[in-house]
């Protein structure tokens, strides 16, 4: 099982749980619809990587706020890159099928180290994603349409939450395609302090 790093330890989440369509920006960018209601999807144990690689299919990047769970609530915080093969889901959206093929391969769900978030913190997050030194992603929980919290809610009603599971809390505008050799860096602010902070090199 693969792995993802929180408080100097190792976990292998059971399962990657999604958002999607929660940034009304995000939704006219892709001339989507508002949600009626929260979009989840899964992404397995497979899809984790500490790697950003290019598929050889057509990919979008997506930066994502990314929770860790442990005893069923937030309990750290990193910054996730979601990996969208383009096609396959327009194919697969038009024929109203599942997404898992566009969304839940291998290397798909890319993670930096978890570190601690207090729940007081949680409304008070706010993420950047750079690519060869310039901002493309900005966006916080101020600006999400469903909130952390009202997330977990929904989950529970239908999933179970083990140790190390993780949350990605769907993902602002700027959404886009990149190359081999470009340079991702990714950062999380909790109260406008640097929280976290990744660079990954395509390859």
């Amino acid at each position: 099982m693969k792995t993802v790093r929180f408080r100097n330890k190792t976990y292998s989440p059971s399962k990657i749980i999604c958002v999607g369509r929660n940034y009304h920006r995000h939704i006219k960018e892709l001339n989507n619809k508002d949600p009626e209601e929260i979009v989840l999807f899964i992404k397995p144990n497979s899809s984790l990587s500490e790697e950003l690689i290019k598929p050889q299919k057509r990919c979008r990047y997506e930066g994502e706020i990314s929770f860790i769970f442990e005893k069923g609530e937030i309990a750290g915080i990193g910054f996730g890159i979601d990996l969208t093969l383009v096609d396959e889901q327009e194919r697969l959206k038009t024929k109203g099928l599942p997404w898992e093929k566009a969304k839940g391969f291998d290397n798909s769900a890319v993670f930096s180290e978890f570190v601690e978030i207090k729940p007081e913190e949680i409304q008070k997050v706010r993420m950047e994603l750079f690519i060869n030194g310039e901002l493309r992603q900005s966006g916080d929980v101020s600006n999400m349409i469903y909130k952390p919290q009202q997330i977990v809610k929904e989950i529970k009603k239908y999933f179970s939450l083990y140790d190390g599971d993780i949350l990605m809390c769907g993902t602002p505008e700027g959404v886009g395609q990149f190359e081999k050799g470009d340079i991702f860096e990714g950062k999380i602010y909790i109260n406008d302090g640097l929280a976290v902070q990744e660079k990954w090199t395509v390859r």
